[in-house]
Protein backbone atom coordinates (compact mmCIF):
# COMPACT_ATOMS: atom_id res chain seq x y z
CA UNK A 1 0.00 0.00 0.00
CA UNK A 2 2.59 2.21 0.81
CA UNK A 3 4.53 1.77 -2.02
CA UNK A 4 1.43 2.03 -4.28
CA UNK A 5 1.07 5.74 -2.54
CA UNK A 6 4.77 6.26 -2.78
CA UNK A 7 4.44 5.61 -7.14
CA UNK A 8 1.21 7.63 -7.13
CA UNK A 9 1.74 11.11 -5.59
CA UNK A 10 5.83 10.51 -7.47
CA UNK A 11 3.82 10.44 -11.30
CA UNK A 12 1.31 13.10 -10.00
CA UNK A 13 4.60 15.33 -8.84
CA UNK A 14 6.13 14.36 -12.19
CA UNK A 15 3.39 15.05 -14.15
CA UNK A 16 2.59 18.43 -12.59
CA UNK A 17 6.06 19.35 -13.19
CA UNK A 18 6.55 18.32 -16.78
CA UNK A 19 3.05 19.71 -17.43
CA UNK A 20 4.07 23.58 -15.97
CA UNK A 21 7.61 23.24 -17.95
CA UNK A 22 6.38 22.10 -21.26
CA UNK A 23 3.07 22.39 -21.60
CA UNK A 24 1.41 24.98 -19.54
CA UNK A 25 1.01 28.71 -21.54
CA UNK A 26 4.47 30.76 -21.98
CA UNK A 27 5.26 33.31 -19.70
CA UNK A 28 3.61 36.84 -19.89
CA UNK A 29 6.10 39.56 -20.41
CA UNK A 30 5.00 41.32 -17.37
CA UNK A 31 3.91 38.50 -15.28
CA UNK A 32 7.26 40.15 -12.91
CA UNK A 33 5.71 42.93 -12.97
CA UNK A 34 2.21 41.60 -11.77
CA UNK A 35 4.34 39.67 -9.15
CA UNK A 36 5.80 42.44 -7.50
CA UNK A 37 2.19 44.84 -7.59
CA UNK A 38 0.10 41.82 -6.06
CA UNK A 39 2.86 41.19 -3.33
CA UNK A 40 2.89 44.64 -2.05
CA UNK A 41 -0.87 45.34 -2.42
CA UNK A 42 -1.01 47.44 -5.70
CA UNK A 43 -3.84 46.35 -6.87
CA UNK A 44 -5.84 48.99 -9.16
CA UNK A 45 -6.52 47.89 -12.31
CA UNK A 46 -5.73 44.32 -11.46
CA UNK A 47 -8.15 41.95 -12.14
CA UNK A 48 -9.96 40.71 -8.86
CA UNK A 49 -10.45 37.21 -9.32
CA UNK A 50 -6.47 37.11 -9.71
CA UNK A 51 -6.32 39.32 -6.55
CA UNK A 52 -8.21 36.91 -4.70
CA UNK A 53 -6.37 33.99 -6.39
CA UNK A 54 -3.07 34.97 -5.31
CA UNK A 55 -3.88 36.01 -1.71
CA UNK A 56 -5.95 32.67 -1.47
CA UNK A 57 -2.83 30.90 -2.27
CA UNK A 58 -1.13 32.46 0.70
CA UNK A 59 -3.92 30.73 3.17
CA UNK A 60 -3.48 26.86 1.76
CA UNK A 61 0.03 26.82 2.94
CA UNK A 62 -1.43 27.81 6.48
CA UNK A 63 -3.72 25.44 5.99
CA UNK A 64 -1.52 22.81 5.60
CA UNK A 65 0.99 23.69 8.43
CA UNK A 66 -1.98 22.81 10.75
CA UNK A 67 -2.08 19.59 9.69
CA UNK A 68 1.54 18.46 8.71
CA UNK A 69 3.10 19.64 12.07
CA UNK A 70 1.44 17.09 13.79
CA UNK A 71 1.55 14.46 10.82
CA UNK A 72 5.22 14.55 10.33
CA UNK A 73 5.78 13.67 14.18
CA UNK A 74 7.50 10.19 13.72
CA UNK A 75 8.11 10.77 10.18
CA UNK A 76 11.30 9.66 8.29
CA UNK A 77 11.19 13.06 6.62
CA UNK A 78 10.53 15.63 8.44
CA UNK A 79 7.71 17.58 7.45
CA UNK A 80 8.22 21.11 7.52
CA UNK A 81 10.50 21.96 5.12
CA UNK A 82 7.61 20.88 2.76
CA UNK A 83 5.20 22.67 4.81
CA UNK A 84 6.96 25.72 4.65
CA UNK A 85 8.18 25.40 1.02
CA UNK A 86 4.40 25.27 -0.16
CA UNK A 87 4.22 29.14 0.72
CA UNK A 88 6.56 29.45 -2.28
CA UNK A 89 6.18 25.94 -4.13
CA UNK A 90 2.23 25.23 -3.67
CA UNK A 91 1.76 21.17 -4.72
CA UNK A 92 5.53 21.04 -6.06
CA UNK A 93 6.77 20.78 -2.63
CA UNK A 94 3.55 19.12 -0.97
CA UNK A 95 3.61 15.80 -3.00
CA UNK A 96 6.80 14.71 -2.84
CA UNK A 97 6.33 14.54 1.49
CA UNK A 98 2.82 12.78 0.45
CA UNK A 99 5.15 10.13 -1.42
CA UNK A 100 7.38 10.16 1.14
CA UNK A 101 5.51 9.74 4.20
CA UNK A 102 4.40 6.88 6.07
CA UNK A 103 0.77 6.25 7.67
CA UNK A 104 0.89 8.00 11.21
CA UNK A 105 -2.44 7.34 12.88
CA UNK A 106 -0.67 8.29 16.41
CA UNK A 107 0.69 11.44 18.17
CA UNK A 108 3.94 10.70 18.90
CA UNK A 109 5.67 12.89 21.27
CA UNK A 110 4.38 15.63 23.54
CA UNK A 111 2.01 18.53 22.81
CA UNK A 112 4.16 21.51 22.10
CA UNK A 113 3.66 24.90 22.27
CA UNK A 114 3.86 25.07 17.95
CA UNK A 115 1.15 22.24 17.87
CA UNK A 116 -1.30 23.59 20.25
CA UNK A 117 -1.22 27.15 18.27
CA UNK A 118 -1.60 25.19 15.08
CA UNK A 119 -4.60 23.30 16.78
CA UNK A 120 -6.04 26.43 17.51
CA UNK A 121 -9.58 27.08 16.63
CA UNK A 122 -9.21 30.92 16.58
CA UNK A 123 -6.88 30.27 14.30
CA UNK A 124 -8.66 28.16 11.99
CA UNK A 125 -11.30 30.59 12.44
CA UNK A 126 -9.18 33.62 11.02
CA UNK A 127 -8.33 31.40 7.79
CA UNK A 128 -11.55 30.96 7.29
CA UNK A 129 -12.67 34.57 7.68
CA UNK A 130 -9.97 35.39 5.09
CA UNK A 131 -10.90 33.17 3.04
CA UNK A 132 -14.72 34.55 2.97
CA UNK A 133 -13.31 37.71 2.67
CA UNK A 134 -11.21 37.18 -0.44
CA UNK A 135 -13.65 34.93 -2.22
CA UNK A 136 -16.37 37.43 -1.78
CA UNK A 137 -14.36 40.05 -2.69
CA UNK A 138 -13.14 38.06 -5.95
CA UNK A 139 -16.30 36.42 -7.21
CA UNK A 140 -18.41 39.88 -6.41
CA UNK A 141 -16.13 42.12 -8.44
CA UNK A 142 -14.99 39.40 -10.84
CA UNK A 143 -18.87 38.76 -11.81
CA UNK A 144 -19.93 42.91 -11.40
CA UNK A 145 -17.13 44.35 -12.96
CA UNK A 146 -17.29 41.66 -15.68
CA UNK A 147 -13.89 40.12 -15.38
CA UNK A 148 -14.17 36.58 -16.33
CA UNK A 149 -12.96 36.50 -20.07
CA UNK A 150 -9.98 38.68 -18.82
CA UNK A 151 -9.35 35.88 -16.45
CA UNK A 152 -10.07 33.52 -18.93
CA UNK A 153 -7.94 35.24 -21.76
CA UNK A 154 -4.91 35.21 -18.88
CA UNK A 155 -5.28 31.38 -17.98
CA UNK A 156 -4.80 30.87 -21.68
CA UNK A 157 -1.49 33.09 -21.92
CA UNK A 158 0.38 33.10 -18.84
CA UNK A 159 1.78 30.36 -17.24
CA UNK A 160 1.84 32.23 -13.80
CA UNK A 161 -2.24 32.27 -13.86
CA UNK A 162 -2.22 29.04 -15.40
CA UNK A 163 -0.04 27.41 -13.42
CA UNK A 164 -1.17 29.02 -10.55
CA UNK A 165 -5.40 27.94 -10.71
CA UNK A 166 -3.99 24.04 -11.64
CA UNK A 167 -2.03 24.09 -8.45
CA UNK A 168 -5.10 25.41 -6.32
CA UNK A 169 -7.40 22.96 -7.91
CA UNK A 170 -4.68 20.55 -7.00
CA UNK A 171 -4.01 21.37 -3.23
CA UNK A 172 -7.92 21.06 -2.64
CA UNK A 173 -7.81 17.31 -4.12
CA UNK A 174 -5.15 16.42 -2.13
CA UNK A 175 -6.24 17.93 1.21
CA UNK A 176 -8.49 14.88 2.36
CA UNK A 177 -5.40 12.70 1.65
CA UNK A 178 -3.95 14.07 5.07
CA UNK A 179 -7.25 13.82 6.65
CA UNK A 180 -7.53 10.24 7.77
CA UNK A 181 -4.94 10.13 9.87
CA UNK A 182 -5.49 13.51 11.32
CA UNK A 183 -8.73 12.42 12.35
CA UNK A 184 -6.79 9.24 13.79
CA UNK A 185 -4.78 11.12 15.86
CA UNK A 186 -7.87 12.73 17.38
CA UNK A 187 -9.59 9.96 18.28
CA UNK A 188 -12.13 10.60 15.87
CA UNK A 189 -13.44 6.50 14.22
CA UNK A 190 -16.06 7.76 11.70
CA UNK A 191 -14.08 9.83 8.99
CA UNK A 192 -16.60 9.50 6.00
CA UNK A 193 -18.79 12.92 6.55
CA UNK A 194 -15.73 14.78 6.91
CA UNK A 195 -14.26 13.67 3.01
CA UNK A 196 -17.17 15.47 1.70
CA UNK A 197 -16.44 19.08 3.48
CA UNK A 198 -13.20 18.90 2.38
CA UNK A 199 -13.41 18.54 -1.37
CA UNK A 200 -15.04 22.20 -0.91
CA UNK A 201 -12.22 24.60 -2.44
CA UNK A 202 -10.92 26.04 0.65
CA UNK A 203 -13.30 27.08 3.03
CA UNK A 204 -13.77 23.31 3.21
CA UNK A 205 -10.22 22.85 4.21
CA UNK A 206 -11.09 25.48 7.01
CA UNK A 207 -14.38 24.26 8.29
CA UNK A 208 -12.37 20.91 9.06
CA UNK A 209 -9.64 23.09 10.68
CA UNK A 210 -12.41 24.28 12.66
CA UNK A 211 -14.37 21.79 13.94
CA UNK A 212 -12.20 18.85 14.14
CA UNK A 213 -11.44 17.59 18.07
CA UNK A 214 -8.26 18.55 19.27
CA UNK A 215 -5.34 17.18 19.62
CA UNK A 216 -5.23 14.78 22.52
CA UNK A 217 -3.10 15.81 25.72
CA UNK A 218 0.03 12.97 26.42
CA UNK A 219 -0.95 11.22 29.11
Amino acid sequence: MFQSRKVLFGGLWLGFLLYAVFFAPPDAPDTLTLIQHLSAGEWEGLNPLIIALFNLMGIWPLVYCAVLFADGRGQRVPAWPFAVGTFAFGAFLLLPYLALRQPNPTLKGPKTIVLRLWDSRWLALSFLLGTIVLMGYGLGLGISGGWWSDFVHQWQTSRFIHVMSLDFCLLTLLFPVLIEDDLLRRGVKRRDPWWGLCLLPLVGACLYLVFRPNLPEPQ
